[in-house]
């Protein structure tokens, strides 16, 4: 069963989680037709494969360590840091602690690309499970 998302104009909490980041699964927070937000919990030494979307994308570091790995070099993420990632980049993201990291993608009419984006990443709605 998938979480269920915010609705526009409702006030969505991406503070820290701190010692309640263990145990915190990843969640599509709002989704749109143009945008979608997903709060990423990725474990200490792990790794996101590579992939991209049609548009351009965001990745802000909430907490934590994270590494963006694209064909020109590796950007590191500190909380409080953010990257904007042009159209169609290839990437990946490797988590170099416990990590949590707000991504924010352009939708298509709720899709992140043909051939891309939705096309190679799992869909956190349909397949993340649910915190107990």
């Amino acid at each position: 069963m998938a979480l269920p998302h915010a609705n526009l104009m409702d006030v969505i909490n991406v503070a820290p989680l701190g010692e309640e980041l263990q145990g915190t699964v990843s969640t599509s927070l709002i989704k749109t037709e143009r945008i979608q937000l997903l709060h990423l919990v990725l474990a200490a030494h792990s790794d996101q494969p590579q992939h991209h979307v049609d548009n351009e994308c965001t990745i802000h570091c909430l907490e934590g360590t994270v590494e963006v790995v694209t064909g020109s070099g590796v950007r590191r993420l500190q909380a409080g840091n953010v990257i904007v990632l042009p159209a169609r980049q290839q990437h990946s993201l490797r988590a170099r602690t416990e990590a949590a990291v707000l991504v924010t993608l352009l939708l298509d009419k709720g899709d992140a690309g043909d051939g891309g984006g939705a096309g190679n990443r799992r869909d956190l709605d349909k397949h993340t499970p649910v915190k107990p």
